[in-house]
């Protein structure tokens, strides 16, 4: 399944940054090694941009849902609030009613020389003045507090409608990079596919490298995957059983180095293509195979996380994916099961 890594906050100064990387020249021409020289690094870096504006792209979303649930409720409250003041100024309208009816419409002066007991009355009278004044000013702190709750809830229906605005700008941009990304691409696989027909396999490219943390000696072949074929399974593309474990990720996806180690082999032709065999400490090999490009050259040595090519669908392939083995000699027929492999070594795969 995908192992998605997210959250980086929602700027406009990355609109403005995704931008410029869009309009980056893609006729795969590097300025001084003629065309298709940069196409790897191209791709490698769309990818990035891809990703990058997805990743955005899904914070923002997020980010203008949060802010319409505010407004929502905001608005819910502020009809509450209204409904509550209402209420009060019909209490209010009660008062004063029944103190008119009580006293007839006459003048206070007049009421007590009439009444049978003027102290009761005045008792009465201040009890309704001040049950007035009670209710006059719940009111007011009603009115009050409907101000805030309004104030509270255009805030939270501006911020909602500026995020709808940037994410329809940064849904045109990362549907102008995936364009761009695609047809890439498909250059890409194109001039891997014509290398291994020819039995010629293309120099390595060189890719600017993702920081590598020293605290993981192994990992993942691809960060984000999506596991298909694995170990042992069978089907009419192998002979025999499967020796590895496929990813289903996109051409020119960045290939990683599992471990460190030494580049042992750097070939092209039969059925796994363009390939690299990298060998480890402990007498253990790692193989990537179909890729589209590599970035290494035999003899190298790679570090953990390292990217060492970028997928592809050269070879015996029916579709783009990384086609991966953990072995005990550098040829075929030594395979062991990567996943438990991986996993002893703190790298679940899933």
């Amino acid at each position: 399944m995908p192992s998605p890594r997210r959250r980086p906050l929602l700027v406009p100064v990355l609109l403005c940054a995704l931008a410029v990387l869009a309009a980056r020249p893609t006729d795969g021409t590097d300025g001084d090694g003629g065309p298709g020289t940069a196409l790897g690094p191209q791709v490698a870096r769309l990818y990035e941009e891809a990703a990058t504006a997805t990743r955005q792209y899904e914070d923002g979303r997020r980010s203008a849902e949060e802010q319409r649930a505010k407004a929502l409720e905001y608005e819910r409250l502020l009809d509450g609030q209204r409904q509550k003041t209402g209420a009060l100024r019909e209490d209010l309208g009660r008062i004063a009613r029944a103190q008119y009816r009580s006293g007839g419409g006459l003048p206070l002066t007049a009421r007590m020389l009439l009444a049978d007991d003027p102290e009761e009355m005045m008792r009465g009278q201040r009890a309704v003045t001040r049950a007035h004044q009670a209710v006059d000013r719940a009111v007011g702190e009603n009115l009050r507090a409907e101000a805030r709750l309004a104030a509270d809830e255009a805030r939270a229906r501006s911020a909602w409608q500026t995020l709808e605005k940037r994410n329809a700008d940064l849904a045109r941009l990362k549907k102008k990079i995936e364009g761009k990304l695609e047809a890439a691409r498909s250059r890409l696989e194109g001039r891997a596919d014509s290398s291994v027909a020819a039995g010629s396999c293309p120099g390595a490219v060189r890719l600017d490298q993702p920081d590598i943390t020293a605290d993981r000696p192994w990992v993942a072949p691809v960060e984000t995957y999506e596991l298909s074929a694995s170990f042992g399974s069978g089907g009419s593309r192998w002979a025999n059983r499967h020796t590895g474990q496929d990813f289903a990720v996109p051409v020119g996806t960045p290939v990683r180095a599992a471990g460190a180690g030494r580049v042992l082999k750097v070939s092209c032709g039969g059925a796994f293509g363009i390939q690299v065999v990298v060998q480890h400490a402990g007498g253990y090999y790692t193989q990537y195979a179909h890729l589209a490009a590599v970035a290494v050259d035999q003899g190298d040595r790679v570090g953990a996380g390292q990217w060492i090519g970028q997928s592809g669908t050269t070879g015996n392939s029916t579709g783009p994916h990384l086609h991966f083995e953990v072995r005990v000699t550098p040829e075929t027929g030594s395979a062991l099961d990567p996943v438990p492999w991986l996993s002893a070594r703190g790298v679940p795969l899933s």
